[in-house]
């Protein structure tokens, strides 16, 4: 049984992929100065940060200048393959708002959703909310702030108005605060109500347990 519980573990163990990854400001620099690219001084090579992002020094990034950015030599001989990744784009970014199948287009629509309103983002609005992303250099974890921003009056209004259709979300909206668009109409139906325990709540009762008490 103790040979058969090692053999299971050390079948888990090889399926065991760890990925280590970060900024690591301040390692171009290191890798420059192996490669005796100079950057300061008479006759150095100047460039702006875009430039320098172009031309993608990670990539010649070897163990023994993670050493020299002040990583352990027992955590650095354990990662077998270093690979340098590119910042994402405008398009990407757009895409990650998108395609995904928890996108956040997705998710809050949805969220509309359950109050019958349908949510339209205007052509150049997703555009927008990227360059912001990219403005801010946060990347795509800075979208969901981004939409957050335009979105969190709104999540707040449509409850208390039922005479709320649809809400256009635009490019003025992210880019300078403007107002997003909003459909009404009159004599629509009331949102759907709460259910039974939310009901109970709000009455300032309380949710009693199925069953006798033992």
């Amino acid at each position: 049984l103790w040979l058969r519980l090692c053999a299971r573990q050390w079948q888990a163990r090889k399926r065991v992929c760890a990925i280590c990854g970060g900024a690591f400001d301040g390692l171009d620099k290191i890798i420059e100065q192996r490669l005796d690219q100079k950057t300061i001084g008479f006759g150095a090579d100047v460039k702006t940060s875009s430039e320098r992002a172009k031309e993608d020094v990670f990539q010649f990034v070897q163990p023994h200048d993670l050493l020299k950015f002040g990583i352990i030599p027992e955590l650095v001989g354990r990662l077998p393959i270093l690979t340098s990744l590119k910042a994402l784009d405008r398009d990407q970014l757009v895409r990650i708002l998108t395609e995904p199948k928890n996108a956040l287009v997705k998710q809050y629509r949805c969220l509309m959703e359950y109050d019958n309103v349908e949510l339209e983002f205007a052509p150049g609005a997703l555009e927008a909310a990227a360059d912001k992303a990219l403005e801010r250099k946060i990347g795509a974890r800075g979208l969901r702030a981004v939409l957050e921003d335009v979105m969190t009056p709104v999540m707040y209004e449509v409850p208390s108005d039922a005479s709320i259709a649809k809400v256009v979300i635009t490019a003025g909206s992210i880019q300078d605060g403007q107002e997003p668009e909003i459909q009404r109409e009159e004599g629509r139906p009331a949102r759907p109500r709460l259910g039974a325990a939310e009901l109970r709540a709000e009455k300032g009762g309380q949710a009693h347990p199925r069953g006798n008490a033992s």
